[in-house]
């Protein structure tokens, strides 16, 4: 379940960003499976990968993982 929810987070910022999920998957060097493999495959995403979606769309890890609200980085 918790990988759906990063799967919807991470699109719905894509979009009010404007930005393709196919332009964030290239851009942080991930496999174009990968949001599939969130929301159908049994495996969760590593800690690196998130790190880097949550830097290209500059918002918190604890954001992408449903943790917070707020998705501000704490510098």
């Amino acid at each position: 379940m918790q990988n759906i929810q990063i799967s919807t987070t991470i699109k719905t910022l894509c979009k009010t960003k404007g930005i393709t999920i196919s332009v964030l998957l290239t851009d942080c060097n991930l496999t174009k499976s990968f949001i599939y493999d969130l929301e159908k495959r049994t495996t969760s995403p590593s800690c690196d990968k998130i790190s880097r979606i949550a830097d290209y769309l500059d918002c918190s890890v604890d954001f992408l993982l449903g943790r917070t609200d707020k998705p501000e980085v704490n510098r």
